[in-house]
This record gives C-alpha cells, sequence and structure tokens, in this order.
C-alpha cells in the first residue's frame, strides 16, 4: 500500500509541475532593455564646479552615454539600487556640482 501511495504522489507531482513548463511559450524577450547603455561618468567630470541646470544635466548625461541623469543634494532622500545606466551629479548646498557618479 505504501508503495502504491508514493508512485500515485511522483506522478500526481508530475502532472503539476509539468504545467510550469514554458517550451511551448511564444513571448519573446522585451526589447527595450537592450537599448540601454551603460554609464561613463568620466565623461561626465566637465561638470564638476559648474552651477546645477537642467541643460547642464542633459549634456553631461548626453557625453556619459547614459539613460538617465539626476543632481542629488546633500540631505535629499535616494534609494541604493545601483543602475548601471544612471548618471548621478552630486551638488553641494549652494547647486554646484561636486561630485560626479554611475549608479
Amino acid at each position: 500500500m505504501p508503495w502504491k501511495l508514493a508512485s500515485f504522489g511522483t506522478l500526481l507531482a508530475a502532472v503539476v509541475l509539468s504545467g510550469c513548463s514554458t517550451a511551448g511559450s511564444t513571448k519573446e524577450p522585451v526589447a527595450s532593455e537592450s537599448g540601454h547603455t551603460r554609464c561613463e561618468a568620466s565623461a561626465a567630470e566637465f561638470a564638476i564646479g559648474k552651477k546645477a541646470s537642467p541643460e547642464l544635466l542633459e549634456q553631461a548625461r548626453s557625453r556619459s552615454g547614459a539613460q538617465y541623469a539626476r543632481f542629488l543634494k546633500p540631505n535629499d532622500m535616494i534609494t541604493l539600487e545601483y543602475r548601471s545606466d544612471r548618471l548621478n551629479l552630486n551638488t553641494d548646498a549652494s547647486l554646484v556640482v561636486n561630485r560626479v557618479n554611475c549608479g
């Protein structure tokens, strides 16, 4: 009797797990993620010492090859996830850029 239960349990598990198979899936990978480029902070170091402005942010973003860019002021709350396609321009209290990094 225990062998019949074990066999039935194994068969049941196989049937349940076969529903998780993705062999017949026709979904294609998301193409928009392939367009992201890595950020090169050294290309945006020209911004150090300059006053923060939307024009400076866009210029630094395009030169660094980043997809996104942002200014970070001294007391800004930020998330800690790392994004290789994002440029950070850190400023002091008077909004002068003092550090450039990616993430």
